[in-house]
């Protein structure tokens, strides 16, 4: 719990009432029998919208990983690279690779700690998110699955994909339903006409990818970058603390498809059309060709990146994003304690860092012993930093990733 109050600049308007509002019920309901029926009640004792003393927070964090590590020196056994070619150009010194666990297996277990941090029962989450491009089954979803395996009865539970920066998106959509759900609460002493939904108090949001799936293991210039993993959190509301304060979220199109992996189906009983396997291949990615038909490029159930196009605007894109946040909180950026950025270069890190002018030993870098782990990323980060002892109580951190599509999206919270 945390006394200090923080003007709050987030972009959701609704979120502006909710804190006031249940205040001024609670006061109005303590000393009189007269409610906030219209808006003109309420701001004949309007209290101050700027003082926000309650919100979504963040209450545990966990991660997992699985069981096989490959190092530099593995990898050179297979493709055309060494230790120091990888280290100087990505910071990465190893990778956990999925050989039996499963994208489920990750999650769950990754879930589970963050739940076991935060002091949550099965029987108390809410609402379940799961961010991942390589879940086990599209139907059912990845969330489903994992919901399931953690006995979360009471959870709704669905999937989302931004790559790489899902965890921001992720967060922010339950923070949003969280917002909502306590706004729905007021009732008719809201001066806003809120629609009724879930009661949602508890979150828990995972990111979890296994990119070994999707790697060609022959390319040096990708398959170096990534591993699996899963990263967790668990959101509370509560209503004497602020929580997360502010997010930026954006989308840049990406018509030369500089970060992409087609998707692959079976169509061999398709029957509309004479399909042969080597033509599989080619008919997946028909959307892609309506979409940009100007656009020639072999198809790859594999990621294919642009390495030099994606590295100059994630660099520039990432310190964009957590300046956005900070304004949007009024926080100063000397005022943030720790970044937890998206881990998928350590160059592109200290490049956003020197842009910043913000110290590089208050970003927190994991990416040595995990490569890039897409959706997973910044959650598994924000775990180490936690277990390194690196956020106390009343820090403000700053998250931010960005991935395929192009997504970018950042969030400001007090631990």
């Amino acid at each position: 719990m945390f006394s200090a109050f923080y003007e709050l600049s987030h972009y959701n308007q609704a979120s502006l009432f909710v804190g006031a509002c249940l205040r001024d019920q609670a006061n109005a309901s303590a000393t009189s029998t007269i409610g906030c029926d219209d808006a003109l009640a309420c701001k004949k004792r309007e209290p101050d919208l700027k003082r926000m003393d309650m919100g979504c927070t963040l209450t545990g964090s966990g991660k997992a990983l699985p069981q096989l590590a490959v190092t530099n020196d593995d990898l050179a056994k297979i493709v055309d690279t060494s230790d120091e070619w990888i280290v100087e150009r990505t910071g990465i010194h190893e990778r956990h690779i999925a050989v039996e666990e499963t994208s489920t297996d990750l999650a769950a277990l990754a879930g589970k700690r963050a739940m076991d941090a935060a002091g949550l029962q099965p029987d108390e989450v809410d609402l379940l998110i799961c961010m991942t491009i390589t879940p086990d089954s599209v139907v059912p979803s990845e969330a489903c699955l994992v919901k399931a395996r953690l006995g979360l009865e009471r959870a709704v539970a669905f999937d989302l994909n931004a790559a790489c920066a899902g965890c921001v998106y992720g967060m922010e959509v339950a923070a949003s339903m969280m917002e909502a759900s306590a706004l729905s609460r007021l009732g008719a002493s809201s001066p806003l006409r809120i629609s009724q939904g879930n009661a949602i108090k508890h979150a828990l949001v995972i990111g979890v990818d296994r990119l070994s799936r999707i790697t060609d293991w022959t390319d040096r210039t990708t398959c170096v970058l990534f591993g699996d993993g899963a990263g967790a959190v668990v959101l509370s509301w509560d209503d004497e603390a602020p929580g997360i304060l502010s997010s930026f979220l954006e989308n840049t199109d990406d018509p030369t498809l500089a970060l992409a992996c087609d998707q692959l189906r079976d169509l061999s009983t398709f029957p509309f059309a004479d399909i042969s396997q080597d033509d599989v291949c080619q008919i997946m990615a028909a959307s892609l060709d309506e979409a940009l038909p100007e656009l020639e490029r072999p198809r790859r159930a594999s990621i294919s990146m642009q390495g030099q196009k994606i590295f100059k605007w994630a660099s520039k894109a990432m310190a964009d994003a957590v300046m956005k946040a900070c304004e949007r909180a009024d926080v100063p950026l000397d005022e943030v304690s720790l970044i937890v950025p998206h881990q998928a270069n350590e160059r592109i890190i200290r490049f956003s860092a020197k842009k910043l002018k913000f110290p590089v030993e208050r970003m927190q870098i994991s990416i040595g012993s995990v490569g890039n782990t897409s959706a997973s990323s910044v959650l598994m980060a924000l775990a180490d930093a936690y277990a390194e002892g690196r956020i106390e109580g009343g820090d403000k951190v700053v998250l931010v990733g960005f991935g395929g599509g192009l997504t970018l999206g950042s969030l400001l919270f007090v631990a």
